[in-house]
């Protein structure tokens, strides 16, 4: 396989596009001639519908060159799509490996002996298969190395081998467009979920940040689901974290409507618990080796009506109210 002149692309439909040249070499006895006798002529262009072709790759009409001594040099541009099973586990730091076999469709290898123009004797692996001298280079992914292995396979069937050359192309996606535009923004607005627990309950917005955050974080799970190809081999784990974090925030959303719940309740509208009174006031200060508070009691704490407004000697200190005054201020005078 000769010069790849166009990206790998369209990996999201787990199909590999290639454009490139198959640089095709073979010997043809028929086609041997002595330049003596035609002028000193050694090569010649035809037309590669008058001469034999390996059925290798679909048909090109494209010029052959004929040398004096039978070798037939074919380089047809061809455009490939071939399947390329996508592993998005570790999407997008992630590795592919896509396989482009080629073979002859009706010969065997009796017929067509196939063989890579690089390779060596006694090996049938080529580690640079592929020229990559006029790559151009993708915005999306950087080929590592494309190694050619020749295969002879044999059949129940058949007692001729079978011959194919597969190339592996192994890639590596490019991270700097996700990391910027990705992940960074899905971390960071992960991290907003701490701030509902710091903002204050009489703000009125706790929810609204909670429910903002777990729409923000669909909307990114969403976009990585219209990147990577729909299959249910394997989750990336990105989208486990956007999962997870998705998670916690519909469990933070749970919790801020309790807490908002407590705050505004009041002795009018709710009435104590028994088992909330036994657990916050007497167990966990236990626990947490608290002890209660002591007040101080003075006049001013107390929200009594001295003056009684409805008796008919206005202006007149209840004397009732005002021994309850003293009693209070002297405990207050204990306590202290």
């Amino acid at each position: 396989m000769g010069d790849i002149k166009e990206q790998i692309k369209n990996l999201k439909n787990q199909i590999m596009t290639t454009n490139l040249w198959v640089e095709q070499y073979w010997y043809d006895y028929k086609l041997i001639w002595d330049p003596a006798e035609y002028g000193g002529v050694k090569m010649l262009h035809v037309p590669s519908d008058h001469i034999w072709r390996p059925d290798i790759v679909l048909y090109n009409n494209i010029s052959a060159t004929l040398h004096m001594n039978g070798l037939v040099e074919w380089k047809p541009p061809a455009i490939y799509k071939s399947s390329c099973e996508i592993d998005v586990e570790y999407f997008p730091f992630d590795e592919q490996t896509c396989v482009m076999k080629f073979g002859s469709w009706t010969y065997d290898g009796f017929q067509v002996d196939l063989r890579h123009l690089d390779e060596k004797e006694g090996t049938n692996v080529v580690e640079l298969g592929v020229d990559l001298s006029e790559f151009y280079m993708s915005v999306e992914w950087d080929i590592l190395e494309v190694p050619a292995v020749r295969h002879e396979k044999f059949y129940t069937c058949c007692d001729e081998p079978y011959l194919d050359i597969t190339f592996n192309i192994t890639m590596r996606r490019k991270t700097l467009f996700y990391t910027v535009n990705l992940i960074i923004p899905c971390m960071g607005i992960s991290f907003l979920t701490v701030l509902t627990f710091y903002l204050p309950s009489d703000s009125g917005e706790k929810v609204t940040l909670s429910i903002s955050i777990l729409i923000s974080l669909h909307v990114f799970f969403l976009l990585v689901v219209e990147i990577i190809p729909p299959t249910s081999l394997v989750v990336p784990l990105l989208g486990k974290y956007l999962i997870f974090a998705m998670i916690l925030v519909s469990i933070s959303i749970c919790v801020t409507v309790l807490v908002l719940n407590v705050h505004f309740r009041s002795p009018q509208t709710h009435k104590m618990a028994p088992w909330v009174k036994r657990v916050f006031i007497h167990i966990l200060p236990r626990l947490l080796i608290m002890k209660r508070p002591q007040y101080q009691l003075n006049k001013h704490s107390l929200n009594l009506p001295l003056i009684s407004n409805h008796h008919p000697n206005n202006g007149i200190i209840n004397p009732v109210l005002r021994i309850m005054v003293d009693i209070f201020s002297g405990c207050s005078t204990m306590v202290t």
